[in-house]
């Protein structure tokens, strides 16, 4: 059987949706006969008639008003879809959407290595804000912070990295406390640094039984990477995440101050669509599982336990 004639399909359309064959013309850039001529085809296509004519007025018939509806959604999906092909860029790169948190810590600092591992792979990195929606139409994959495995559909779902958080400072902080192990009195002098709020720190102080009283003092920051940049300059002590401030531990830019951490209720969580375009799914599966063989390796070379490491006292200060 012959397809059907998409210009008469059209011009149906246009008169159903406009109401008269006058205005379909007028859109469709034709005469009135011409419209006139292509519902006469898609009427002897179909061996029946779609339009009830009395005198100069036309009324669709009910399978009619039907195919116009169908026909409407159809045409509106296929412009969609030339427009966003015509837009698309000749060679489309991959799409990381991260918290900022997750691209300034731990994904920049490694991602020379996955252009060492995988050098045909073009991407791009943009930021998702968290609490904010991210659309994954135009993200391939995406580091978020939560407290379960986010549900979308169409998106895959991992976990990625742990959200617990422990004391960390400067080393030339820490200086000020000698050669004492301090208690959790002498780190509220060091100086408290928030992220957001205080109640991180009042949460922490309690399960190690210290009574933290009525407000804590401390400068407060809006995310955590200014948190971070406060306690690497030396301006107090910070409850970071551990997966977030490894590199900084290690290098010795940071010193964890106790073994005792807290949860606040948030993970990492590591995202990604499958409704992708095939290269690009494959693309995102090989990121993905680069990522997860990275998550838990150092920056540097891998080194066995250090010798002689610190004392794990729960809750207790660790001089440097």
């Amino acid at each position: 059987m012959a397809t059907p004639p998409l210009n008469a399909l059209r011009a149906f359309e246009a008169v159903a949706r406009l109401g008269s064959f006058r205005a379909a013309a007028e859109v469709l850039f034709v005469t009135q006969s011409a419209v006139s001529h292509q519902i006469r085809n898609i009427e002897e296509w179909l061996g029946q008639p779609l339009f009830e004519r009395e005198g100069n007025r036309t009324r669709l018939l009910p399978h009619a008003v039907e195919l116009a509806r169908s026909l409407s959604v159809s045409l509106t999906e296929i412009d969609a879809a030339c427009h966003r092909a015509r837009a698309a860029p000749a060679s489309q790169a991959l799409v990381i959407a991260a918290i900022p948190s997750v691209a300034m810590c731990w994904l920049i600092p490694r991602l020379s290595r996955f252009r060492a591992a995988h050098p045909d792979i073009e991407f791009r990195i943009v930021y998702a804000m968290h609490g904010r929606d991210i659309n994954f139409q135009d993200v391939h994959l995406a580091f978020v912070f939560a407290p379960e495995a986010p549900r979308i559909a169409g998106i895959a779902s991992g976990f990625f990295l742990s959200g617990e958080s422990a004391p960390v400072c400067s080393p030339t902080l820490l200086q000020r406390l000698g050669d004492g192990a301090g208690n959790a009195a002498e780190l509220i002098a060091l100086g408290l640094l928030h992220d957001g709020e205080t109640s991180g720190w009042k949460t922490w102080l309690q399960e190690i039984g210290h009574d933290a009283g009525g407000p804590l003092p401390g400068a407060t920051f809006e995310d955590f990477n200014l948190l971070r940049a406060a306690a690497l300059s030396g301006q107090g002590v910070a409850l970071c995440p551990l997966a977030m401030v490894q590199p900084d531990l290690q290098s010795g830019s940071l010193v964890q101050l106790s073994d005792h951490t807290i949860s606040y209720g948030s993970d990492y969580y590591l995202l990604s669509t499958d409704t992708a375009a095939p290269l690009l799914a494959r693309q995102a599966q090989v990121f993905r599982d680069w990522a997860m063989a990275e998550r838990d390796r150092p920056l540097g070379v891998p080194a066995p336990d250090r010798p002689g490491g610190r004392s794990p006292e729960t809750g207790a200060l660790r001089p440097s």
